[in-house]
């Protein structure tokens, strides 16, 4: 017997909806059935087969299995809350919500109806991450001591109304609880505004995660150079995770014996093999949208971002924002 597509609808039709668009219209067992955006479609991300329609009221009539949410990040609760009101899956782009108070009335509203819900922290999909985790928790490492994120590159004009911390931070302040399976403790940052819009465009964020693990995070939309680069620190070596080319490379501690005195009297780690990893490079959205299908239809196994995790991505996100307001370091309480 045949197993039923899924019908899925979408919202938001932007310059990251037009994604999700085409992995949905490609996803197996997966049939893109309405799409809604009161701005039309820009990109021609429907191909003029899928039905466009102006809200999420609208598109609901289309009683869509679930509907991945990719409109700006303020309208996350509004949409959020209807779909589960309706009884209806969502995948959430990340941020879950503008802010803490939202997001976690949409956790409640999804968990209160026994619904399955996702964030989409499309980092943790990222081959390079996901082989790097794989490692630390098979003890390639050792003791981990340090998780050190860049993560810059131009300013992204399709954003408008969150600020660098929010938008790009939060990819970083999520994978980084993920690949230490560790959350953080404290945190303290410090933001600038430099190309005369309301809201951050650089901030540099330490943290200290309840392993002991520190984490420093220097984040902008400043640089012409843009970079996504991970790297995890641990007695035994590091890990160079780069999630733009989704590369994946090992620098071992040397322990060869030198007679150069001046080298031998240090007392430090040396430099030994550098190992970079063959790994499988499939295109993180498409995984992603792999595992909520996989969710979706029942699976246990089915690796999603809860939102309960994309609230206390939130969560640490304003603590950032309130540490460079304030210039303390602040803890970080339970989602």
């Amino acid at each position: 017997m045949t197993k039923p597509r899924l019908r899925a609808g979408l919202v938001g039709l932007g310059a990251m909806g037009r994604h999700h668009a085409r992995v949905l219209r490609a996803l197996d067992g997966v049939d893109l059935v309405v799409a809604a955006d009161p701005g039309g479609d820009p990109h021609g991300a429907l191909g003029g087969s899928v039905p466009l329609v102006a809200d999420v009221r609208e598109l609901l009539a289309y009683q869509p299995d679930y509907v991945v949410v990719a409109c700006p990040t303020g309208m996350h609760e509004e949409v959020g809350l209807a779909l589960a009101e309706a009884g209806v899956p969502a995948l959430i782009e990340k941020p879950l919500a503008h802010d803490t108070p939202a997001a976690r009335r949409l956790v409640e509203a999804f968990e209160s109806r026994g619904l399955v819900a996702a964030v989409g922290h499309i980092e943790r999909y990222n081959p390079a991450l996901q082989s790097m985790r794989t490692r630390l928790e098979a003890g390639e490492l050792g003791e981990v001591f340090q998780v050190a994120t860049r993560r810059q590159g131009p300013f992204p004009h399709r954003i408008a109304d969150v600020g660098v911390v929010k938008d790009l931070a939060t990819h970083d302040l999520d994978l980084t609880g993920w690949v230490t399976g560790s959350q953080y403790r404290s945190v303290a940052a410090k933001t600038a505004h430099r190309s005369g819009r309301p809201h951050e465009d650089l901030v540099t964020v330490l943290g200290e995660l309840d392993s002991g693990v520190i984490a420093n995070h220097l984040v902008n939309w400043l640089s012409p150079l843009k970079e996504r680069v991970s790297i995890v620190t641990g007695e035994r070596g590091c890990f160079v995770a780069d999630t733009l080319t989704a590369d994946l490379t090992y620098f071992a501690n040397g322990s060869t014996r030198t007679e150069w005195d001046a080298v031998s009297a240090f007392r430090g780690v040396s430099e030994g093999d550098m190992t970079r990893y063959a790994i499988p490079k499939r295109e993180p959205l498409t995984v992603e949208h792999e595992a909520f299908r996989d969710a979706v239809e029942g699976k246990a196994d089915a690796a999603v971002v809860t939102p309960r995790q994309g609230l206390r991505a939130v969560m640490v996100a304003e603590a950032v924002l309130e540490s460079a307001r304030s210039g303390e370091t602040l803890p970080i309480g339970a989602a």
